[in-house]
């Protein structure tokens, strides 16, 4: 939509005018004035695409309204149409010095007036064209740098090389970070809409400015940056969470870091707040984590029996000993606190767990077992319970302790799988299947093997293989972007321009050197 303003002294050239403009059937709302003053008082307070004036008319000239337009910054991009019964010389050349757009002649011939203002409106097509890729290539450019030092990339060096589009302003102004994850590509597929109608709007309720700034990692996960530290951030997450789910019907966690006072505190708060995402394997509805959160805002109480002991079956059966601790910590934590429930009953569920203990201890006999569970239905307080479970649990630790490479073996399957199988839809949750591992698990262990991400390790292998068939190959980017894994090509060209920096079209034309490697 463009804004028209038409000035003339003559009311019944005004009309004509705008039955012209309106002819032509433009995008465009028209405003009126009768004189320059008239007119500069408008555009005070509205902006205006296009000034059509007459040249003479009374209190101030189009030539004076020109002029006192062109000192207001607003108006710079303004195009300015002059139509006069005056052809003098003097005239045209105050208009040409002013970059005036044309100087139509009274009386204003329809076919002249079509072809001034359809030229204009081209030009003005044109240049908001090039603003918005201009706009649109340094933001791509923030975000990667902005990608870099969150992923721990030296700050000073990644603002030397930004080009002046990231300043040492720009970054140190966060405050704090909230992480988003969800269970598949939902961020992938969503973030655009969630950053400019959910969090745009939702910010704006809390305050006037904008402060904050997204960033989709990968298509499962997405980070918010903020700078207001007056923003009560956990009622916010839980409003998000809340808008997310009533918006997309996607279930989402997140988490929240500390407070960071310099861009260089950003990488060890992504760590903080990955640290923070791993406590959804143990705190499975949970559906936000922050530093210092009380035990009770995970629910422990609510948790049924049959869920921990599934979760505790499935660490022993997974050879997850720390999990398998927390568990056992949340199960003597609900028992602790609670003394409605018989001795017999508890000492019954506990002495389950032993048989599911000493099932995985080789070497460990009927005997054993039992011997256990006679010491346990002897014991005279709970703390001797948990203290034989905690016994028997080293014990399997120590079993467990003559396998220590199998973490090693299936972090490297799983490697092996997303090298040969990069171009198929992949996920956490396919690759446990393959391994038989809990997806949160399977994340744990390859982030402990690799020191990577597994989401990130994936991106990394298709970013790679993107790579070589462009420097190999003359396959088409869209047939690229789907032997990569990226069945969407506009997420596939996003994702590879965040990675490396630059397109996979200006890559192909320009090669390594214009590449800024990971």
């Amino acid at each position: 939509m463009y804004q028209i303003l038409v000035v003339d002294d003559e009311r019944i050239e005004r009309n004509g005018i705008k039955m012209l403009l309106r002819h032509m059937q433009l995008p465009c709302e028209i405003a009126e004035a009768a004189n320059g003053r008239d007119a500069l008082e408008y555009l005070k307070e509205h902006t205006s695409d296009v000034l059509l004036t007459d040249v003479k008319m009374p209190f101030m000239d189009g030539i004076q309204l020109i002029e006192e337009c062109k000192k207001d910054d607003r108006n710079e991009d303004m195009k300015c149409v002059i139509f006069s019964g005056c052809s003098e010389f003097d005239y045209a050349r105050k208009a040409v010095r002013l970059g005036v757009s044309d100087y139509i002649l009274k009386p204003v011939d329809p076919s002249e007036f079509k072809e001034t203002i359809t030229r204009v409106i081209q030009e003005l097509e044109a240049e908001r064209a090039e603003k918005n890729m201009k706009k649109k290539s340094m933001q791509q450019m923030r975000e990667h740098a902005l990608y870099q030092i969150v992923n721990g990339v030296n700050v000073a060096e990644v603002l030397e090389k930004s080009s002046g589009v990231l300043t040492r302003s720009d970054v140190d102004c966060f405050c704090r970070i909230l992480m988003l994850e969800a269970d598949d590509d939902f961020f992938g597929k969503n973030g655009v809409d969630l950053q400019e109608r959910i969090l745009a709007k939702k910010l704006k309720e809390i305050c006037d400015s904008e402060v904050f700034l997204y960033l989709n990692l990968t298509p499962q996960q997405s980070i918010i940056l903020l700078k207001d530290r007056s923003i009560d951030l956990i009622a916010f997450a839980n409003d998000l969470l809340d808008q997310i789910k009533q918006e997309y019907d996607k279930s989402c966690t997140a988490s929240i870091s500390s407070e960071i006072s310099c861009a260089e505190q950003i990488a060890c708060a992504m760590e903080e707040l990955e640290e923070l995402m791993e406590n959804k394997f143990y705190h499975p509805n949970v559906r936000l984590f922050y530093s210092g959160m009380e035990s009770s805002d995970c629910e422990i109480i609510k948790i049924d029996d049959d869920t921990l002991m599934k979760q505790m079956k499935q660490d022993i059966r997974m050879k997850d000993v720390q999990s398998l601790r927390d568990h056992f910590e949340r199960f003597s934590q609900k028992y602790r606190s609670q003394t409605a429930f018989s001795q017999m009953y508890i000492k019954f569920l506990f002495a389950n767990l032993l048989k599911d203990i000493y099932d995985e201890i080789p070497g460990e006999g009927e005997k054993q077992l039992n011997t256990k569970i006679d010491q346990l239905y002897r014991s005279f307080d709970f703390v001797q319970v948990t203290d034989l479970v905690s016994d028997s649990i080293n014990r399997l630790e120590k079993a467990f302790s003559g396998r220590a490479q199998t973490g090693h073996r299936e972090v490297e399957a799983v490697k092996r799988y997303i090298a040969a199988h990069y171009g198929e839809e992949m996920s956490v949750e396919r690759l446990s299947e393959l391994v038989y591992m809990a997806p949160s698990y399977l994340s744990s262990v390859f982030k402990k093997e690799t020191g990577q991400n597994l989401n990130r390790f994936i991106k990394s292998v298709r970013m790679e293989k993107a790579k070589e068939f462009l420097e190999q190959t003359m396959m088409k980017i869209v047939d690229i972007s789907t032997a990569c894994g990226y069945p969407n090509v506009s997420y596939f060209c996003s994702s590879f321009r965040e990675y490396y920096g630059i397109s996979p079209q200006k890559f192909r034309e320009s090669g390594d050197e214009m590449i800024e490697e990971k």
